[in-house]
C-alpha cells in the first residue's frame, strides 16, 4: 500500500484506509453517503479532488501488478460505479484532452464558415474587378 500512496502522491489524490464503521459515520451529508453499503470488508479509499479519470488510471495500473488490489467500485460525482464502470473510465481520455477536442469540434464549423464568408467576399471582388476591367477595354 505504501507504494500506490507514492504512485499517488504527486497528484492531487489521497489514499487512507479507515474502518468501515468510520467511513460510513464520515459519509453521512456527503456525495459519497449513495455508496456506504460499500464499506463491507477490508478496504482503502482513494479520494480524488480533480480528475476521475487519472485517479482511476492509477490505481488500475497499481491493482493489474498487485494481485491483492480488488477494486469493488468507486464513487464518482455522487454516483456509485462498479468495477466496470471505474475501468470503462479510465479508458477516457484525461479532462484536458476531452476539453481540447470539445473547443475543436466548437471551432470547426465557425472556421469553416468564415472560410465561405471570405471566398464568396474574394470571389465578388475578383468579379467587380473584371467588369470594371472589360468597361474600361470597351470605352477604350
Amino acid at each position: 500500500m505504501s507504494e500506490l500512496r507514492k504512485q499517488l502522491r504527486g497528484s492531487a489524490v489521497d489514499y487512507k484506509i479507515a474502518k468501515n464503521t468510520l467511513a460510513r459515520r464520515a459519509s453521512d451529508g456527503t456525495s459519497i453517503e449513495v455508496g456506504k453499503e460499500a464499506f463491507k470488508g477490508p478496504m482503502g479509499i482513494a479520494i480524488g479532488y480533480s480528475d476521475p479519470v487519472s485517479l482511476s488510471k492509477k490505481v488500475l495500473e497499481y491493482a493489474k501488478s498487485n494481485d491483492k488490489l480488488k477494486i469493488k467500485g468507486g464513487i464518482i460525482e455522487g454516483k456509485v460505479c462498479g468495477d466496470t464502470d471505474i475501468k470503462a473510465i479510465a479508458g477516457l481520455p484525461s479532462r484536458e484532452i476531452l476539453l481540447a477536442m470539445f473547443i475543436g469540434a466548437m471551432q470547426s464549423p465557425l472556421s469553416k464558415f468564415a472560410g465561405a464568408i471570405n471566398a464568396t467576399v474574394t470571389q465578388l471582388a475578383y468579379a467587380m474587378e473584371a467588369l470594371k476591367n472589360k468597361k474600361s477595354q470597351v470605352e477604350s
